[in-house]
């Protein structure tokens, strides 16, 4: 029995001590500063190893995020040069044992010191306004309309089960009503209802099509006495669309510039004060800026949060 259980447990501290292949390496880049909180993501920032290891090169997203697929067969626990590089940072060179872990790189700006120290006089930009276009309505008052309509009905006849009767069934009723057309692109708001001649008590609302307005409404009336008199009043809106304009003040954090903007936000550009001197950069969609590397993720409902990194031998003010 005993020769037994010491064959078992070596045969389990072989299996526990023998390496395992490892698919891929996932971490983070950040931006070098020893203040934690400047520690911001780096994106699209170059990931690779040296030699025949990795399967292509990976890019670090808007979080600073990256996952690089090995090839098949790499052991966990062996030797490789990690290589990070970006166009705004010091290139990154060095050994590093390939495990399941989070890797997290701190990158150095081209125009600092580790410690955040500028090396050259930076370009300044400051009074920073984001400005975009959308399609909006605009509502105009365009007037009120009215109209006057007739329940022509007899009281005090019974019903004698032959509707339309009064509510109680008792007495017979009649039902009237009218209807209005705002006409295209117009819409009523403010819907009134009122008799005004007749004997108003014996009536009610049967069908209400006018209180929630819109380009049609309309009212039904039962009544189960003498005729009454109804006025149906709106007020009237027209409505068009056209272009509004978006302004917007980023929020920058250190070397970093974020903003976000509604999905139906077209057109974004970026206006600043360059050494004082006031330029509008358009965003195109290849988000190139000759300050800053950007980048924008979309949310589920469309709204986008644009990142914006300066390049070396700018800063914000």
């Amino acid at each position: 029995m005993t020769g037994t259980i010491v064959v078992a447990l070596v045969l389990t501290i072989y299996l526990a001590s023998k390496p395992k292949d490892i698919n891929s390496i996932t971490g983070a880049v950040l931006r070098q500063d020893s203040d934690l909180g400047k520690q911001l993501p780096i994106a699209n920032a170059q990931i690779s190893l040296v030699g025949d290891l990795a399967d292509g090169v990976a890019t670090s997203d808007s979080s600073g995020k990256f996952q690089l697929r090995l090839r098949q067969g790499i052991r966990a626990g062996q030797m490789a040069r990690l290589r990070i590089s970006h166009p705004g940072y010091r290139p990154m060179d060095f050994p590093e044992y390939l495990l399941d872990r989070l890797y997290i790189i701190r990158m150095v700006p081209n125009d600092q010191t580790a410690n955040g120290a500028s090396l050259a006089a930076p370009i300044i930009l400051s009074d920073i306004r984001v400005r975009s276009a959308t399609r909006s309505e605009i509502s105009v008052d365009a007037g009120s309309a009215l109209k006057t309509f007739e329940v022509v009905n007899t009281g005090d006849v019974p019903c004698d089960r032959h509707g339309p009767c009064s509510p109680d069934g008792k007495w017979k009723a009649a039902i009237g009503g009218a209807s209005l057309d705002a006409g295209e692109n117009n819409s009523f708001h403010d819907v009134r209802v009122s008799c005004i001649a007749g004997p108003c008590p014996f009536t009610k609302i049967e069908q209400d099509s006018f209180s929630t307005g819109g380009r049609h409404i309309g009212v039904t009336i039962r009544n189960w006495s003498d005729t009454t008199t109804f006025l149906l009043e709106a007020e009237v809106t027209h409505i068009t669309s056209g272009d509004a304009i978006l302004q917007s003040f980023p929020a920058i954090f250190d070397r970093t510039l974020s903003f976000t903007l509604p999905a139906s936000a077209q057109g974004p550009s970026i206006e600043a004060a360059v050494d004082g001197k006031e330029i509008v950069f358009p965003l195109s969609p290849a988000l190139d800026l000759s300050w800053a590397a950007c980048t924008v993720k979309a949310s589920g409902d469309g709204t986008r949060l644009y990142r914006c990194v300066l390049k070396s031998g700018y800063r914000f003010r």
